[in-house]
């Protein structure tokens, strides 16, 4: 999408130090951190939400798991607070799927 903020971040339209990077995937800081460490997990290819999700993408959220998964390892946080969380409807303030990686204290609710 021509105007969607995470695909022009994707496409380093906009400069933002990538933490992670595959082939479908990017992983970088949320500019409005709610917790010590809070990451955006972001398909490269754009899907809106939740709610545009099929069959097709089973191997897109695996990796995005695997991606989570590997954080939390990086992180150290096997034994403390993490969460994990994608916010669709009015909540979600970028359309373009994405999955908030939240661990250490929180600043506020998400």
């Amino acid at each position: 999408m021509d105007n969607c903020l995470f695909c022009k971040i994707i496409k380093k339209e906009i400069p933002k130090e990538f933490d992670y990077e595959s082939e479908n995937l990017v992983v970088f800081p949320d500019i409005n951190p709610s917790a010590d460490s809070h990451l955006l997990i972001v398909p490269k290819k754009h899907i809106g939400g939740v709610e545009e999700l099929s069959q097709d993408n089973k191997d897109l959220l695996a990796e995005i798991y695997e991606t989570a998964n590997a954080l939390v390892k990086k992180k150290n946080l096997q034994n403390s607070l993490y969460r994990i969380v994608v916010n669709g409807g009015k909540a979600q303030h970028v359309p373009h799927l994405h999955f908030h990686f939240l661990g250490g204290q929180w600043k506020k609710m998400v």
